[in-house]
């Protein structure tokens, strides 16, 4: 099982290669379209985009056995929320390679009489509750490191009170006479210093901050093939290709890959 993981881990990056140039061909295909050129050239370029997705789904062949390795080494997690967003978003990626392994054998005649549309829905299910837990992860590893940083600043000025957090004078003279003006300038200066904190952290977290674009990115490729919430092919494609040149980038720098 371990050698089938190695083998699997080295089609990897070939298969990210391939899923960029396959939504970069969608994307491709939907500028086109908008531009009404030669419906032969759409044409060709939506068979080469069938073409790249038949050869991922090949490479992908087997990637259910390293999910379930993933799973359980996630299981063993000290953290309760990790050990259950990983597990089971592991369990759901093992299910999703699973049918698209079943799909790839329809394709390719071995499963004969194959309802493609029913297994592909259901793949799709599944990448998207994997994607959710991923998604559940990432914000929870935010809030962990937010409220570090909470407690760092309380700890080194626990009498003095953020200046940033105070309405200007101008301000509150301008707006003494409503209360509920006030409350909203004081609603405005909170959220902008904790957007300013959020963002602060997550630039200091480039790992976290990878994970959090690549799943923000890849949630609305299944959202819009399941029919939840529909974007259009040039969207998806943006995703698509956005999605994975970043996986390409943890691939080839490591210590970008969020662990664990």
């Amino acid at each position: 099982m371990d050698s089938w993981v190695r083998f699997s881990s080295q089609s990897q990056a070939k298969e990210r290669v391939l899923r960029a140039a396959q939504y970069a061909c969608m994307l491709l295909g939907y500028t086109l379209h908008k531009s009404r050129v030669a419906t032969d050239l759409i044409k060709t370029i939506s068979e080469l985009e069938a073409h790249m997705s038949l050869t991922r789904k090949l490479l992908r062949l087997g990637n259910s056995v390293e999910a379930l390795q993933a799973a359980k080494r996630a299981i063993h997690l000290s953290d309760s929320v990790l050990r259950l967003c990983l597990t089971i978003g592991h369990l759901n990626r093992a299910m999703y390679f699973a049918c698209d392994n079943v799909l790839w054998a329809g394709k390719t005649g071995i499963i004969s009489k194959l309802d493609h549309q029913k297994w592909s829905q259901r793949s799709f299910r599944y990448y998207l509750f994997a994607l959710i837990l991923n998604v559940t992860r990432d914000v929870y590893e935010l809030c962990l490191l937010l409220d570090n940083e909470d407690r760092y600043k309380s700890t080194k000025s626990p009498l003095s009170s953020s200046p940033s957090s105070a309405v200007p004078a101008d301000h509150l003279s301008s707006s003494s006479s409503s209360t509920i003006s006030v409350a909203t300038a004081h609603m405005w200066v909170r959220l902008r210093k904790h957007i300013h904190q959020v963002g602060t952290v997550l630039y200091s977290n480039p790992p976290l901050l990878l994970d959090l674009l690549k799943n923000g990115c890849d949630i609305f490729i299944p959202l819009d093939k399941l029919g939840i919430y529909k974007t259009g092919p040039g969207f998806v494609g943006t995703c698509g290709v956005l999605s994975s040149v970043l996986s390409i980038v943890t691939m080839l720098h490591p210590w970008l890959k969020l662990k664990p």
